[in-house]
């Protein structure tokens, strides 16, 4: 007898994702809270898992889960996966920043004009009852030349939205090359940073990008740029992009994400450089949403659908 197909969700997903699951024969286990040890316990039968970046796929785990054929990465980041040693044993890993790319290029692009333009810390004067006009003259986002670290889905995806305001943009990609065309310029990272205006991260978090943006590459940077990070914390060291902003080699950081996150929690960066962020006019920071728009909530899993040929 065909043992039946099961799959283990461990994270909130639109409800169309689990529709087909039930249509195509699985038997579903939405846990969204799951913990690790609880996740261990039940994956031994599991055909196939849902995730996200809250719980990691170790070793331990794979072993455990002796029925598994694939794992199904909602969102784009790889690294709390173990995917060379789930492949090693037959496991398919796929992932879909496809699906959320647009969301994320659209938040980096509205987080952008509103520190340009001083939108959020304006509205916050005006609720403690100032009226500054001349203090928040903005900048015009119009011209500037832009540095693209990273040039996947997300990358490509933001350097799309810029064509309407006539930028130059760098793009750096260590891994990619002959994407250039019209505003868009190979570059290299020296480059980006001796003359971006703005720096946007769109990398994955690996051994070699951990803490890219450190003391050095800070200390590289000459036209004092807007800092936006919407792909992983530990891209950017928190202390080294601190004293940048205390001694002005930034102009400004929109940070969606952080080091050591806390599901439902403040993120663990200490509260000293929590407290200096929060002060400072020309930081603006989000609970790490930029790729959690409904639409991308919906096409994240029909994504992972397709990749897997369910």
């Amino acid at each position: 007898m065909e043992r039946k197909k099961s799959v283990i969700i461990t994270a909130r997903v639109h409800e169309e994702l689990c529709s087909v699951f039930e249509k195509k024969g699985y038997s579903i286990k939405y846990v969204p809270q799951v913990s690790y040890d609880e996740l261990y316990e039940m994956c031994d039968a599991a055909t196939g898992l849902i995730v996200t970046t809250r719980l990691p796929i170790d070793k331990k785990l794979i072993d455990r889960a002796v029925q598994l054929k694939w794992i199904g990465r909602l969102g784009s980041g790889m690294e709390l996966i173990d995917v060379v040693y789930a492949e090693s044993k037959g496991i398919t890993c796929v992932n879909s920043p496809e699906g959320n790319r647009t969301a994320v290029a659209e938040h980096a692009l509205g987080m952008l004009l509103s520190l340009l333009h001083r939108i959020c810390s304006s509205f916050e004067e005006i609720k403690s009852g100032n009226w500054f006009r001349e203090e928040n003259r903005g900048e015009e986002l119009t011209g500037k030349t832009l540095g693209i670290i990273g040039y996947g889905n997300t990358g490509t995806a933001f350097s799309k939205l810029l064509a309407p305001f006539d930028v130059t943009v760098l793009a750096y990609d260590k891994y990619k090359f002959g994407f250039a065309g019209q505003y868009i310029k190979e570059a290299s990272l020296e480059q980006v940073c001796r003359f971006a205006d703005v720096i946007s991260f769109h990398v994955p978090l690996t051994p070699e990008t951990f803490h890219m943006a450190d003391e050095t590459f800070f200390d590289l940077l000459h036209q004092h740029p807007v800092i936006i990070n919407t792909s992983r914390g530990g891209i950017i060291k928190t202390s080294a992009l601190k004293e940048a902003i205390l001694h002005g080699k930034v102009s400004g950081a929109a940070l969606d994400v952080f080091e050591h996150e806390q599901p439902g929690a403040l993120p663990d960066i200490g509260k000293e450089n929590m407290d200096f962020f929060l002060r400072q006019k020309n930081v603006l920071l989000t609970p790490h949403i930029a790729g959690y728009s409904r639409q991308a909530f919906y096409r994240m899993g029909q994504v992972i659908l397709e990749k897997l040929g369910i």
